[in-house]
């Protein structure tokens, strides 16, 4: 991307808060604000920590951004447990372990250019698929944890709801390096995230939705 980025060392977790999503509804989310405007990107790196009792036959949306016609970037826990990256069209999915009530560190990476994507659960990295080469994820949308849009901020379905505690979402418009997200899984963040930083990031709640603090 051309960019030059202030190098920080972070120790500890980074987390600073939690969102917690009680029950299963159609009404309980929250939408990010994203540092950077417009939201063009032509590669990511998204992570997340997660912790769910949803299990089985149960399909959960993890991170959705919307734009008025298409979903254009939805990460999802599918009912077999594979977990899919929708960019405006069909998905990709990643057979990984099944993940549940104890929070595990989730990061997924995409290069428009090669069209490579990979998955990293607790540092480790999935095979890498090649998904919408020369792809670019559109501007103009909004990012919500906790219910899949099917319009622009609505057409929310309960049962594809998140139930459970999601923190620490950060977000970079290039791809860290494999090493740099091993670190994050440990609490060492090389590059502050210039997309969502969950720091700093406004969160606005609906719902049954608590956003705690917790121990850094």
């Amino acid at each position: 991307m051309g960019l030059s980025f202030v190098v920080f060392l972070i120790t500890g977790s980074l987390a600073i808060r939690s969102v917690i999503i009680p029950k299963e509804s159609s009404t309980s989310y929250v939408e990010m604000i994203p540092q950077k405007s417009p939201f063009t990107l032509g590669a990511f790196t998204l992570c997340m920590r997660v912790a769910t009792e949803l299990t089985g036959a149960r399909e959960i949306i993890l991170f959705a951004y919307r734009t008025q016609y298409f979903d254009e970037l939805n990460l999802w826990r599918e009912k077999d447990g594979r977990l899919s990256l929708y960019l405006s069209t069909d998905p990709v999915f990643f057979q990984v372990p099944e993940f549940g009530p104890l929070q595990n560190h989730l990061c997924l990476t995409w290069n428009s250019q090669s069209g490579a994507a990979a998955i990293f659960i607790n540092g480790r990295k999935s095979l890498t698929k090649i998904y919408q080469k020369g792809h670019t994820v559109r501007a103009g949308g909004r990012i919500i944890l906790g219910q899949d849009p099917d319009t622009f901020l609505g057409g929310f379905e309960a049962h594809q709801s998140f139930v459970g505690d999601i923190s620490d979402v950060n977000m970079w418009d290039s791809v860290l390096s494999d090493t740099m997200i091993q670190n994050l899984f440990n609490g060492r963040r090389e590059q502050v995230p210039n997309v969502l930083n969950w720091e700093t990031v406004e969160l606005r709640q609906e719902g049954e939705v608590q956003v705690i603090n917790v121990d850094p």
